[in-house]
C-alpha cells in the first residue's frame, strides 16, 4: 500500500495544508488539501474519499474536487463517511446553497458524487479495499478508519482525544503497518485541546501505550498545528517506548 501525504497540518499557511492523505493514488483519506495539493490528473484519478468528520478542515477541497471532476467529466467520486457525517454534507456544505449539490451535476445519471455512508465497525468494500469506520472522541460524531489491502492494513485516527475503543480494535488488527495519529497542540495548551476534541503529547503519550506493540508500531503523527509545530515536536520527542514520525508534505510510504 502506497501512503503520500498531500497535507498533514491542522492549519494552513504557504507551507502547512491541513489534512489529505493519498492511499495507492485511488483512495483519500480526508479532503483538507485535495486541490490546493494535488495537479488536475491525480485529482482525476481519485476513486474515493473516506470523511473522518465534517470540520472544515478535513472536507474543504471535497468543494474545488468536485468542480475540477465535473469540468473533466469524471466518474463520480466516491465520498464515503459515517451517517452524521454524510448528512451534514448534504444539508450544510453541497446542499444547493453553499456549494452546488454534486450528486445531482451535471446528471442525476451520472452524477460528480456519490456518498456512500459507513456503518460504525462494519467492514465494508471501498473501491477494493476493506474499511471499518470506528467510533472516536471529538466536538462532533468522528470516526477512525481501519483500511485493509492485499498487503496489510493501517489505521487513520482521525479528529480525536483520549478515547478507547479504537484501541481495542486495533490490538485485534494482525497485520496493521502503520497508523497515521493526531496530535494537536503543546502541553501548555492542554485546556485548549480538551475543549476542541485534540491530543497534546502528555494525552498521547499514554494513548499510544494502551496498543500492544507500540514501540514497534510506525506511527506517523499529523494535525499539528502551525504555531505550536516546533513546542509540539519537542515534546513528542521526549516521548519513550514509542516509534513516532512527524509527517511533512510529501512524505511518502510503502507499507
Amino acid at each position: 500500500m502506497d501512503l503520500r501525504v498531500i497535507g498533514c497540518h491542522g492549519g494552513e499557511t504557504p507551507h502547512h495544508r491541513t489534512s489529505a492523505f493519498l492511499l495507492d493514488e485511488r483512495v483519500a483519506i480526508d479532503a483538507g488539501s485535495l486541490t490546493s495539493g494535488m495537479d488536475l490528473p491525480a485529482q482525476c484519478r481519485l476513486e474515493a474519499v473516506l470523511v473522518s468528520h465534517a470540520h472544515l478542515d478535513h472536507i474543504r477541497d471535497l468543494a474545488t474536487i468536485a468542480d475540477n471532476r465535473a469540468q473533466n467529466g469524471c466518474e463520480p467520486l466516491l465520498v464515503c463517511g459515517i451517517k452524521p457525517t454524510i448528512e451534514l454534507l448534504r444539508k450544510h456544505f453541497f446542499n444547493g446553497k453553499l456549494w452546488p449539490d454534486f450528486t445531482k451535476i451535471p446528471e442525476a445519471t451520472k452524477p460528480t458524487i456519490a456518498y456512500r455512508v459507513l456503518k460504525p465497525e462494519v467492514p465494508t468494500d471501498v473501491v477494493g479495499l476493506t474499511v471499518r469506520a470506528i467510533l472516536v472522541s471529538h466536538t462532533i460524531d468522528c470516526s477512525a478508519f481501519v483500511i485493509a489491502g492485499r498487503d496489510g492494513s493501517i489505521a487513520y485516527s482521525g479528529d480525536t482525544g483520549p478515547t478507547q475503543r479504537f484501541w481495542e480494535v486495533l490490538n485485534e488488527v494482525p497485520d496493521l503497518r502503520a497508523l497515521l495519529m493526531e496530535v494537536s497542540f503543546p502541553n501548555s495548551q492542554q485546556t485548549l485541546a480538551t475543549v476542541s476534541g485534540h491530543h497534546t503529547p502528555q494525552t498521547l503519550g499514554p494513548e499510544l501505550l494502551k496498543y500492544k506493540n507500540s514501540k514497534d508500531l510506525a506511527t506517523l503523527l499529523y494535525h499539528m498545528k502551525p504555531t505550536f509545530q516546533g513546542e509540539v515536536e519537542r515534546e513528542c520527542a521526549k516521548l519513550k517506548g514509542l516509534n513516532l514520525t512527524v509527517l511533512n508534505l510529501g512524505d511518502q510510504f510503502i507499507l
